[in-house]
């Protein structure tokens, strides 16, 4: 079965003060707004209302918990850096962020989700800036691949890849589409290994030449 299936929503929070008690392992999914991290949870999950998709880039302030099956928590982060809100809220959620992503002793990873035709912007870099020393696995997610075509998709991907590379195993990256569902089996397999759970329930990421036939 698909890790993300049945994501069941748990509790959202505004403030550091209300984070819950940790229970199991949780995996945060943060990207600058209009980057695609709902569409892409959503997708996911198979769900297509889970996380919250506003046609107004940045309104979801909240820190979103959401339990799996496994007993883990998919933890959605607010997105950030588009948003025309008063710099006392935009301070808030900065600290909100900062204060989960440094202090959260349960959090084991994170998807960092990117569009795949503007990457690494100046605050995607402050959100890996704000992981890394935590030592925790960061998978980067290059989404919305399919408004690319197939040689522009890997070209992205192999720029990422080439910025990244000095930080080496600790961060991987991948192409994703939410449309075309492009990339939902590497996600998957990628976070069941945070896990330590076990992959062969999990569908077989598909070869180039699979993904070719397919037309994707």
């Amino acid at each position: 079965m698909p890790l993300f299936r049945n994501a069941r929503f748990e509790i959202s929070i505004a403030k550091p003060g209300d984070l819950p008690i940790p229970v199991g392992a949780e995996i945060a999914f943060a990207g600058r707004s209009n980057a695609g991290k709902s569409s892409a949870i959503n997708t996911l999950a198979e769900h297509t209302r889970l996380a919250y998709v506003s046609k107004t880039p940045g309104r979801t302030q909240l820190i979103n918990f959401f339990r799996l099956d496994c007993g883990a928590a998919l933890v959605d982060l607010p997105g950030y850096g588009y948003a025309k809100v008063p710099e006392a809220i935009r301070k808030q959620w900065v600290s909100l962020l900062e204060t989960y992503l440094r202090q959260r002793e349960n959090l084991i990873g994170l998807v960092l989700i990117m569009d795949s035709r503007h990457p690494l912007t100046p605050l995607d870099r402050q959100m890996l800036d704000w992981c890394l020393p935590g030592g925790r696995p960061i998978h980067c997610l290059l989404t919305k691949s399919d408004k690319l075509s197939r040689n522009e998709a890997a070209a992205a991907l192999a720029k990422v890849r080439r910025e990244l590379a000095p930080l080496g195993a600790q961060v991987s990256v991948q192409l994703f589409s939410s449309l075309k569902k492009i990339g939902m089996e590497e996600v998957e397999h990628k976070v069941a290994g945070w896990l330590g759970l076990p992959t062969d329930d999990l569908p077989a990421i598909p070869t180039a030449a699979e993904l070719r036939a397919a037309g994707k």
